[in-house]
């Protein structure tokens, strides 16, 4: 098959090994800067240019969009649904995971576990926000943040209100969320491809940090999953609608919660913690969904 990965960086561990596991198949893969394209809207005969040139049909297209330019990045990739490509992740799944709040609201109405999460866009409001969650500490967090940027522990009541505040200032829409105590700086990744877990591991947050981020210096091992962490991994990615994703979870005292749903999630630290090949994992799940002449999604924005 003809693949195309949508990825401002081709050096990175992630971009080279799915290029890697799709060439040792036999499949020819390109990697274009989704940043550069641009694009012919037509009812009939929709086109993707890249750097100028006109993009060739392909059978599948892999979107590795950062989260800086999710806009730009999620039209390019509906530019290639409406040419008939097979996309891994669809647009609006990415665009739904990349918004904290819809994303919480989407698994909050499928019954699956959260922290107790509470939105408000008035600023009189905060104390009204950390009644609602309860207890100190609490977290809060940027909407659209993104590796444990914008995220926020509030250690006191008094602290928690000076952080919503300069937010409020900056004009930027937060969420307040409880703090699981009871998980420590640790929390799980379950890597999810095609409806089932293949791969999981734990990571622990560096000393003194509660962020558990492997980019901000936490370590990962090798973990198996309850049943519970695993059914809750597998109906968070269902509910988003995506065919890859990490899930994290932390464990609390009354089941698994989930923090976030990462559309986009870096297989660096998966495939060392564990030895599963998950680029591999993708590639299959492509070989299965995106036969040549049987590529048009059914998705729609």
């Amino acid at each position: 098959m003809k693949l195309v990965m949508m990825a401002r960086n081709a050096g990175l561990y992630s971009h080279k090994r799915i290029v890697e596991a799709a060439e040792s198949r036999g499949h020819e893969i390109d990697i274009v800067n989704h940043t550069h394209c641009y694009m012919d809207i037509t009812s009939h005969r929709p086109a993707l240019y890249h750097n100028g040139q006109k993009l060739p049909r392909y059978d599948a297209v892999i979107p590795r969009i950062g989260a800086s330019v999710t806009y730009y990045g999620t039209a390019v990739l509906r530019q290639f649904e409406m040419m008939g490509v097979w996309p891994l992740n669809e647009s609006v799944a990415i665009g739904r995971s990349r918004d904290k709040l819809r994303s919480m609201q989407i698994l909050a109405r499928d019954g699956i576990g959260l922290p107790v999460t509470a939105f408000s866009h008035d600023a009189k409001q905060t104390d009204a926000l950390l009644d609602l969650v309860g207890g100190e500490p609490v977290i809060i967090k940027l909407i659209e943040g993104t590796q444990g940027i914008g995220v926020v522990l509030g250690d006191t009541r008094r602290s928690a209100k000076s952080v919503i505040e300069a937010f409020r200032g900056a004009n930027v829409n937060i969420l307040v969320q409880e703090f699981i105590k009871e998980a420590g700086s640790t929390d799980i990744r379950a890597f999810v491809v095609g409806g089932k877990v293949v791969a999981s591991m734990m990571r622990t947050g560096a000393e003194g940090e509660f962020r558990s981020n492997l980019h901000r210096g936490g370590s990962a091992k090798t973990l198996k999953l309850t049943p519970e962490e695993r059914s809750t991994a597998v109906r968070a990615a269902k509910a988003m609608g995506l065919n890859v994703c990490g899930v994290d979870m932390l464990r609390s005292n009354h089941g698994p919660v989930v923090m976030e749903v990462n559309s986009s999630p870096g297989l660096e630290g998966v495939e060392k913690a564990t030895g599963v090949d998950v680029a591999g994992k993708i590639i299959n799940l492509i070989e299965s969904n995106a036969a040549k002449g049987n590529t048009r999604t059914k998705g729609k924005g």
